[in-house]
């Protein structure tokens, strides 16, 4: 690394609390956003904290070490990415952010050409302009990458967790477990509940499944064949089912379907095929 570099590294390590304070200072009133200068002290402690760390790390794409600047970077973009998905930050939020801490170096890299005046040369502005913008630019890619990566973390989170609350399996014994299926029931929901359930059932060991439908209104042809679907699978995992608190539409649909429901034990209501169930028990 040049000489002139090496003091264009260390005027920017030594002004990186002064170039946040520069950046901080732009920052303009948005609703909700971290980046707002209304956002509070705490938020701005976590922008002061991030933005040194971001000063740190573009300086350091200037050191002949490229792996340090490679180092630096995966560590500023999981600090950043975690921060801002946990803020729930749009991702064009941070990198119209970076973009203006782009033009905030460049200006102090300015003042440090204004102060060393002759010694700095055509060749050396051509070269540092070259290293830091593929600097910015490589930490939005990889803070893109980061951010992504957590999101869809998120996100499958959060289908994991309306899969299971579409189709809650509460368990009331070792053996006993009841689906309650509560709301509008469309072929999208009922194929989701047919997917999930044979597998948790499975995975709760449960041995007999009580599925009540008494607080679903209405039915169509598609979605009973589908329950009756669920019902023949939940049968060949050697699980036994019960389906409680039909409607009389519903079992009117089951009939023009031409569903054989004979097969399977049905009850008017929950809580007599649950005391049902567990007098069988007692009897055997």
């Amino acid at each position: 690394m040049g000489e002139m570099n090496q003091k264009l590294f260390d005027f920017l390590i030594e002004n990186a609390d002064a170039i946040t304070e520069d950046w901080l200072t732009h920052r303009k009133e948005a609703d909700g956003s971290i980046y707002s200068k209304d956002a509070g002290d705490q938020a701005e402690t976590i922008l002061r904290e991030q933005n040194r760390l971001t000063n740190l790390t573009v300086a350091s794409s200037l050191l002949q070490d490229c792996t340090i600047f490679q180092e630096n970077k995966k560590n500023w973009a999981l600090v950043v990415a975690e921060s801002r998905v946990k803020s729930n930050t749009p991702i064009f939020e941070v990198l119209e952010a970076l973009g203006k801490v782009r033009c905030t170096h460049w200006e102090f890299v300015k003042r440090f050409v204004d102060r060393e005046g002759d010694a700095v040369l055509r060749t050396d502005i051509m070269e540092w302009g070259i290293a830091l913008h593929k600097a910015f630019d490589e930490l939005m890619v990889e803070f893109s990458k980061r951010y992504d990566e957590l999101m869809n973390r998120r996100l499958n989170a959060q289908l994991s967790l309306i899969e299971e609350l579409n189709a809650p399996i509460i368990k009331i014994n070792a053996m006993i477990g009841v689906l309650p299926i509560i709301g509008d029931v469309d072929t999208m929901r009922a194929q989701s509940i047919m997917d999930y359930v044979p597998n948790k059932c499975v995975e709760l060991d449960v041995d007999h499944l009580f599925i009540d439908l008494s607080g679903v209104s209405v039915i169509d042809t598609m979605v009973a064949n589908h329950l009756y679907q669920l019902m023949q699978i939940l049968d060949l995992l050697g699980i036994k089912s019960t389906m409680t608190g039909i409607r009389p539409e519903i079992a009117q649909t089951s009939v023009q379907l031409g569903l054989d429901f004979t097969k399977i034990n049905t009850y008017s209501s929950l809580q007599l095929a649950l005391v049902n169930s567990f007098n069988n028990v007692i009897l055997k």
